[in-house]
């Protein structure tokens, strides 16, 4: 089973807010909530990786939350979602956090998010000694292998229902696709009851939607089907969404120029259109028809590669 952790960067935006209630409980008494920048691209300079930015084993990310004093006061806030177990981990976290103070100078806190099957990795700090010479660097850590089901569904932050998809996506393997089904329809009807804000359910639907998929072509359709009930057919066409499709849009160019296209502006435009349409069929549960209306391209054009593929 293959989830996608890249979508986490665009829940983290979407319930920014949230996040920060979630893993600090006075958050509204210190922030200003309502304001946040993404230090993305700062962040890839400080921390260059050559890991698959489209398909990575953790995920980064620098938030500059504001004060409530009304002055230009603001912390830093590193996230990292974990989602393999490895021995470097906390040092790589270290290595952040000095790279991260080094070139800001401002209070930091970490929050490193572990969504990994094992249960014996749950590390918390990094810690050097030598010749009387000594460092220890703490970091917040939750593992949501270890996160309690009931208080999730009892929360009424919409974060708890971003925790219980990736719980639901760990138990992928220990259950049928039916219970799997079940499950994830559930947490929709959840995301519904508890009354969140309409873009904020659009964002934790489509995470719902795209970390974890079917395995069954049918279950797909028919779980697009049940979405579309629950929400009156309010079509969810923002927050991930919108990742998902920038993503498979970057695949096909970095993938088109990976290959050397040098055979006229018209063919070049063609293998583009080809390998944008690759990625969405392999990386979405989008049918034919919306991917045709995405890559402005004949749907006969999407059917026969999506056979191509098969």
């Amino acid at each position: 089973m293959k989830r996608d952790d890249a979508l986490w960067k665009g829940i983290l935006e979407d319930l920014a807010d949230d996040f920060m209630r979630f893993f600090i409980p006075n958050a509204d008494d210190l922030f200003n909530l309502t304001r946040f920048e993404f230090l993305d691209k700062e962040l890839e300079t400080l921390f260059p990786s050559d890991q698959d930015e489209f398909f990575p084993k953790y995920v980064d990310k620098l938030i500059k939350v504001f004060s409530k004093t009304g002055e230009e006061n603001w912390i830093l806030v590193h996230v990292e979602v974990q989602g393999t177990s490895g021995k470097e981990f906390s040092e790589r976290m270290f290595t952040y956090f000095y790279r991260i103070w080094d070139k800001y100078k401002r209070p930091i806190t970490a929050i490193a998010i572990l969504t990994d099957k094992n249960k014996k990795f749950h590390p918390t700090h990094f810690e050097k000694e030598f010749l009387g010479t000594k460092i220890r660097y703490d970091f917040n850590s939750y593992k949501v292998l270890e996160a309690n089901e009931e208080e999730l569904l009892q929360s009424n932050n919409p974060f708890a229902m971003v925790i219980l998809t990736t719980l639901t996506a760990l138990k992928k393997g220990k259950i049928s696709q039916e219970e799997l089904f079940d499950m994830k329809i559930d947490l929709a009807r959840r995301l519904f009851e508890k009354g969140f804000e309409k873009q904020k359910i659009r964002g934790m639907l489509n995470f719902l939607k795209l970390y974890i998929r079917f395995d069954n072509t049918d279950l797909i359709h028919k779980f697009d089907e049940s979405i579309d009930a629950i929400t009156n057919k309010s079509k969810i066409t923002m927050g991930i969404e919108e990742f998902v499709i920038d993503r498979a849009r970057r695949m096909g160019e970095r993938n088109g120029e990976k290959r050397g296209e040098k055979r006229g502006e018209k063919k070049a435009s063609a293998e583009k259109d080809h390998l944008f349409v690759s990625s969405l069929i392999s990386g979405t549960d989008f049918e034919d028809s919306k991917i045709s209306s995405l890559a402005n391209v004949p749907l006969e054009f999407v059917k026969k590669i999506r056979q191509e593929l098969s």
